[in-house]
């Protein structure tokens, strides 16, 4: 590993060089689903594409090509690789600058605690480092000993990671370790300073473990975006007025109270079987100039839109309709990676 002494953990909101898809295919999750699915990621790819560049591991790269805006092809990067699923938060590189210099870090992604096959997703950042995709001062470090996903935490680009212990404390991810273990070998490897805990907050049918990218992000340095339920008849109700309690409780690295933002639990969605899905207006993107929030076709989400765009005074929130993604317990942000200025 590389000297811990001059990293630095990107924001989301750091400038981009672009994001990754993983688009859906016939022998993924998405079989019953796929021509729907496509339709999100197309309104997910024109929309990344207007701003930057974009790029996309695919199972048929020129049918794809022929689903995305062809006045926006010139910023597409197409790349046919071999895949489980599409989640590229979890199995896309998490980019640290080292003295300046980008460096893709591969962690090992299970299947959210081996709930699903993950063995292709896990060959896809190694393949794409190796295909030379990326500018020549990108380096690769290989973290495959220790799980760790994308949507498992937020930093503020200041040395504070923001997670959950449902999560990063969850069997069959790095069970072997404490949380004093895990903590030490965050900080360590991610040269941050400190993390902040949530010991409450989930979403019925999450199927990654209370990641933090469903509940809570950071907007900038001091601000704090959140789920929170207000009826008390909901069975969030109890785990997310706690969760709010605790982040009310959270105080910057100078000692002051983080800005809130409170996003609205998003109205009830089941699947075939009656189960509840996990909606929340939390999984949204940053990309140059403008953030991508996903809708749910309820009278919710211009509510959602209006709070978030508080939060980001300088960048146009845009909704993106991902009912569909919530079919297979993800939404638009499980579904992208970003990859800041000087990647790609």
């Amino acid at each position: 590993m590389e000297s811990y002494k001059s990293k630095f953990l990107p924001p989301e909101w750091y400038p981009q060089s672009g994001v990754m898809l993983t688009w859906p295919h016939a022998k993924s999750d998405w079989a019953d689903l796929l021509d729907e699915v496509e339709d999100c990621f197309v309104l997910i790819a024109n929309e990344i594409l207007r701003e930057e560049k974009l790029i996309v591991v695919c199972s048929d790269p020129d049918a794809v090509a022929l689903k995305i805006d062809q006045s926006l092809a010139g910023n597409l990067i197409l790349v046919q690789l071999d895949s489980n699923d599409t989640w590229a938060r979890d199995h896309g590189p998490i980019t640290v600058m080292v003295n300046g210099t980008p460096v893709l870090y591969d962690f090992q992604f299970n299947g959210w605690g081996l709930k699903f096959p993950a063995w292709l997703d896990n060959q896809i950042n190694v393949q794409l480092f190796n295909a030379g995709l990326f500018t020549i001062s990108v380096r690769y470090t290989n973290c495959m000993n220790f799980v760790f996903e994308g949507g498992s935490f937020e930093t503020d680009g200041l040395g504070t990671m923001l997670t959950t212990e449902a999560c990063l404390l969850s069997k069959n991810r790095n069970q072997k370790m404490s949380k004093q273990e895990i903590e030490s070998y965050l900080i360590k490897t991610f040269d941050i300073q400190r993390i902040l805990w949530l010991s409450s907050g989930y979403l019925a049918g999450d199927d990654t473990d209370s990641h933090i990218d469903t509940l809570a992000r950071f907007c900038h340095e001091k601000c704090i975006a959140y789920v929170k339920c207000s009826d008390p008849s909901d069975e969030h109700y109890l785990q997310l007025r706690q969760m709010e309690e605790e982040i009310k409780s959270f105080k910057t690295l100078d000692g002051k109270p983080y800005e809130l933002v409170e996003l609205p639990m998003a109205d009830y969605m089941e699947d075939e079987t009656g189960a509840r899905l996990p909606a929340t207006y939390a999984n949204f993107l940053i990309i140059n100039n403008k953030v991508l929030m996903p809708f749910y076709s309820t009278a919710k989400d211009e509510i959602a839109r209006m709070s978030l765009q508080k939060a980001f005074p300088d960048r146009e929130v845009v909704g993106i309709e991902c009912s569909t993604l919530i079919k297979q317990h993800g939404s638009l942000h499980c579904v992208t990676m970003q990859l800041p200025f000087g990647v790609i």
